[in-house]
Parts: structure tokens; C-alpha cells; sequence
């Protein structure tokens, strides 16, 4: 899902890319619209008559993204596990530096990686607001943290950082919740806390019986603690789950492993992993 080249010349592998061709795209089609278009595409290629057509074997079908991707990806995973209708269940999920929640905005990452290079908060916010609504009201409480409501309060415990993630992630920040400032919906929008848009929102009931994962997060990275809170949540629920941290690792480093912007670290990354779905899938 997305991510192609490094795959490209995996051996026994069949890459289905997701691209601008096959899924409508945010900010002209805002959620849920996106994540269906994804879903409906996963579905009928894990369709028995599909996955025949093509040799795949049923037991080793995994989805993989990175940055958007890896919010589609997860989603998918949890989507797929409570849909009656599907039958071939994914064997991995494998999310690279992935975006998953907008409920704070205000965790270590985001505050330690506000300006960096490649995805500042600006920009990211931007990203959220615009996956939502083309309402510019979101993308200013959004940027102050203050678009939660009274009824997304339930749902903090899900993003608590200070539970969530490593001490090293925490200095120098203290956590507060986000403040829930309006309970008016077009302000709040429901859809900020649905795990289709939000994955790391999903209770645990809906995580436990997701499919083994591969978790890659970078330090300089605002999503870098969306990915670590997944992986630890995923890990008490039961969820066999490798995390990969990379302490000198940027948002996008995986893009960087041609020349002229060719960096030891992409290709360190992507040769890990290629590794972990060779001895995974």
C-alpha cells in the first residue's frame, strides 16, 4: 500500500501500490472517503477467485505504508479483523513512520520536531484539517490543540502519553490532556475519533486479534510517538510486534536511498525492513 520500490525486487513477493490513479485523495475528497476507496480495493484482491488469478497464497498476504499510507494500512487491519463478510485474514501489517491520531497534537514529537524539515507541525496539521473538512476554523485548533470536545474526553487514555511512551520520550515535557473547548460537532468532528481515520483510537477489544506488526519511527519526526503508542498498545494487547526506532532517522528517510539525496540511513531502514517480511511473511 504506497510503498514500492523497496519491495520491488523482493523475491516471492506480489506488491499491490494504492496510488493517485486507483484512490480518491484528500483535500478534494475528505474521510471517510479516502479509507474506503483503500478497503474496497484490499477486499476484492483478498477475494479467493483474486488472490488464485494472481498465485498468491492466501496465509501470506500482509499491508504495508508508510507516513498516510501506514494510517491506511493500520486502519485496514482493524477494519478487515471486524468485517464479517472477510474471510483470507492478513498474516503482517507493517506501518513505516505512520500518521495515527489527530486527537493530540501536542505530544513530545510534535513539540520536540515543530519546525523540522520535510513534515513540521504546520504542515501536518494542515494535512489532518484538510483529510476532514475544507472548514480553515479546524486547522487553527487544530495548530492550539484545542479542537477536542466533551465527548472525545473518553478516548484520551488512548493517546496518554506519559503512559504510553518511553521515559527518554518524554523529557523535557510535562503532559497535559488537550483541552475539550466545544462540544459543537462541526468544530469538533466526529470523525477525529474514529479509528478508520485514527487507528491508535481503536479500543483493545479491536486490537487483539490484529495480525503481528512491524512498527518503524524516527526521532526527528513529528509522528514519531504515534507509532510508539501504537506499538506499545498493540504489545499489551497481545500483539506480536516489532518496533524499530531509529535515533538519527527523519520523516520521509525511506524516499532517500538514490543519488543525489542518497542516505545510509534510508537504505539501513529499508534493508531492515525487507528483512523482517522475509522472515515474517
Amino acid at each position: 500500500m504506497h510503498m514500492s520500490s523497496p519491495l520491488s525486487g523482493m523475491k516471492g513477493t506480489m506488491e499491490i501500490t494504492l496510488g493517485v490513479k486507483s484512490t480518491r485523495l484528500a483535500p478534494e475528497h475528505h474521510f471517510p472517503v479516502p479509507f474506503e476507496d483503500v478497503y474496497r480495493v484490499v477486499k476484492h484482491f483478498l477475494q479467493a477467485q483474486v488472490l488464485a488469478r494472481y498465485s498468491v497464497d492466501p496465509g501470506r498476504v500482509a499491508v504495508s505504508g508508510d507516513s498516510a499510507g501506514g494510517n491506511l494500512a493500520a486502519a485496514v487491519a482493524q477494519q478487515l479483523e471486524q468485517d464479517p463478510e472477510q474471510q483470507v485474514a492478513l498474516k503482517a501489517q507493517a506501518l513505516l513512520y505512520p500518521v495515527l491520531q489527530a486527537l493530540d497534537l501536542k505530544t513530545p514529537s510534535y513539540q520536540q520536531n515543530r519546525d523540522m524539515p520535510i513534515l513540521p507541525k504546520t504542515l501536518m496539521v494542515r494535512f489532518w484539517s484538510e483529510y476532514f473538512t475544507s472548514d480553515k476554523s479546524l486547522f487553527r485548533a487544530m495548530m492550539a490543540n484545542s479542537h477536542n470536545s466533551p465527548e472525545s474526553a473518553g478516548l484520551l487514555k488512548f493517546v496518554n502519553w506519559s503512559v504510553l511512551l518511553p521515559e527518554s520520550f518524554h523529557e523535557p515535557y510535562k503532559y497535559s490532556a488537550p483541552v475539550a473547548e466545544s462540544s459543537d460537532p462541526s468544530r469538533s468532528l466526529a470523525a477525529i475519533a474514529d479509528p478508520r481515520a485514527s487507528p491508535l483510537l481503536a479500543p483493545d477489544s479491536a486490537l487483539r486479534p490484529l495480525p503481528k506488526a512491524y512498527v518503524l519511527t524516527c526521532e526527528y519526526d513529528v509522528l514519531r510517538d504515534d507509532g510508539a503508542m501504537y506499538a506499545a498498545r498493540l504489545r499489551r494487547a497481545g500483539v506480536d510486534v516489532t518496533h524499530e526506532h531509529y535515533r538519527g532517522g527523519f520523516h520521509g528517510a525511506l524516499m532517500f536511498t538514490l543519488w543525489p539525496t542518497d542516505f545510509e540511513i534510508g537504505h539501513r531502514m529499508t534493508n531492515n525492513y525487507i528483512r523482517w517480511l522475509k522472515q515474517n511473511l
